[in-house]
């Protein structure tokens, strides 16, 4: 099946796509768009692979599924587009980064430039309907995104895995923890930053380990 996504996560997910699983889910997206209102756009589903290429992603960050919102998504997990307001979540990932790195708590809401420098924002399930959190569960997103974790921590090192919550920790079971770094804290929801997502300090864990690794840090 022909899949528009960037060359080197099309080379290493290949097998996804001649999977039973991966032509219903097409299936059904593509009906999905034709009957409600889907986010993100279309032509976004696979954005973040585009913009943080297999070969040059360094960092993982686990999203659950997109902003359902009117003009949210982006495509990448816990971004949004210049100019939007910033979701709560992501309110608190600038606080948490002010805190751990000194940083400015930026006016904007995308993370494209965090994308750009091989952070992978992945969510588990790639596409929602308008107003209805988790619609999109189940349809097989979760199958293909698995793969993605799979390849990157089978066929990768020295990545650093950001699990925020008990749904993104469930993944942990397909990394080595002797080949990449694991970083786990509450989600930052509201309704749980303050259980240890706060004061987590994974954003400086993260640039201390990539430099140990001899590579570039991220500049959050």
């Amino acid at each position: 099946m022909s899949v528009r996504i960037e060359s080197s996560w099309k080379y290493e997910l290949s097998t996804e796509f001649e999977k039973p699983y991966f032509e219903r889910l097409t299936n059904d997206v593509k009906e999905a768009y034709q009957r409600h209102t889907i986010y993100p756009a279309a032509r976004n589903i696979f954005r973040a692979f585009d913009l943080s290429p297999f070969m040059h992603t360094k960092v993982v960050i686990l999203g659950q599924d997109p902003y359902h919102g009117p003009g949210q998504a982006d495509g990448l997990a816990f971004s949004v587009p210049q100019g939007m307001a910033l979701p709560p979540s992501l309110r608190n990932i600038f606080a948490e980064l002010q805190t751990d790195m000194g940083r400015p708590i930026p006016t904007s809401g995308s993370l494209d430039s965090w994308a750009r420098q091989g952070v992978l924002l992945l969510n588990a399930t790639l596409t929602v309907e308008a107003h209805k959190a988790r619609s999109h569960q189940k349809k097989g997103w979760e199958l293909f995104t698995d793969a993605v974790i799979k390849a990157a921590a089978t066929r990768k090192k020295n990545v650093v895995f950001l699990l925020w919550g008990s749904y993104a920790q469930q993944k942990e079971i397909f990394i080595d923890s002797k080949k990449h770094l694991i970083l786990k804290s509450a989600h930052p929801s509201p309704l749980a930053t303050h259980r240890g997502f706060f004061g987590s300090k994974h954003f400086s864990k993260a640039n201390e380990y990539l430099l140990a690794a001899g590579q570039i840090p991220i500049e959050w």
